[in-house]
């Protein structure tokens, strides 16, 4: 079974990337979504959160306060590796709990982070880097985000920067001004070279 990772910066097309490598008979585990169940009300990252940054960070609900997180996260560092060092161990037990259920000849691990996280890459067969221009990732995520300039630009800026994603990468998928049908021709050539 190959063990494909799959990054890039917000904004790129992963998820949709990743939807079509399922399509094409992938097993896809998603970091977001473990991460998002960890710090869910009752989520495992919760007390742990609270303990380290405060209850005004926990909604009244009981789950992570995002807004108010990523406004502490991007404009301050230190604080963004706290936090990290609290959700990342569950988000990695929980992805790799998740593959070790899988069955097929490709397991896809969408990590955005994947590039900045130095646990994943030796777990890993080969890197699929879903590359655009910064200057569409920042239309896309305040389109999509509803964000403004500052704020997207502050998530870019704080991830790693595209060339590092891209000497990283062993397959690279270039979606900028690309058509579905477009993108699903580059992703069937990129699925055939995992093994799909």
């Amino acid at each position: 079974m190959t063990r494909l990772g799959l990054t890039g910066g917000i904004a790129s097309g992963k998820s949709t990337v990743a939807r079509m490598l399922a399509a094409h008979g992938a097993t896809v585990i998603d970091a977001d979504a473990i991460s998002r169940s960890v710090t869910a009300a009752g989520g495992a990252a919760i007390e742990a959160i609270r303990a380290a940054f405060g209850p005004t960070f926990i909604t009244p609900q009981g789950e992570l306060d995002r807004a108010r997180m990523r406004e502490l996260a991007f404009s301050d560092p230190a604080a963004r590796e706290r936090l990290q060092a609290i959700v990342h161990p569950l988000v990695q037990a929980g992805m790799l709990e998740a593959a070790a259920a899988a069955q097929g000849p490709c397991t896809v691990f969408e990590i955005p982070l994947l590039v900045e996280s130095r646990h994943w890459r030796q777990g890993l067969d080969r890197i699929l880097v879903v590359d655009c221009s910064e200057a569409t990732q920042l239309q896309r995520v305040m389109e999509r985000n509803q964000w403004t300039r500052e704020v997207a630009q502050a998530v870019i800026d704080a991830q790693a920067p595209r060339l590092t994603r891209l000497q990283a990468a062993d397959i690279v998928v270039f979606n900028d001004g690309l058509t579905l049908q477009a993108l699903e021709g580059e992703v069937a050539q990129a699925a055939h070279l995992v093994g799909l």
